[in-house]
């Protein structure tokens, strides 16, 4: 569901200029999330580098210009 939603919000915002912040925003979903799996537990679940692995075998979608003006 989240590649779903990522996917949403490049379409809609993945205009010419504006991939510096839709690849801002990508990196603070990662961070999101790893904080959400982090808190399954009362020790933390992933570090960083295992979440890379994680992110390995289920990738979320790059962030991408869908529409270009000018």
């Amino acid at each position: 569901m989240l590649a779903a939603k990522l996917k949403g919000h490049y379409a809609y915002y993945g205009i010419t200029g504006n991939y510096r912040s839709i690849a801002l925003f990508y990196h603070l979903v990662q961070v999101v999330w790893l904080k959400w799996l982090n808190r399954r537990s009362n020790r933390k679940s992933y570090t960083w580098e295992r979440f890379a692995d994680y992110l390995k075998q289920f990738p979320l979608p790059t962030p991408r210009i869908v529409h270009s003006y000018g």
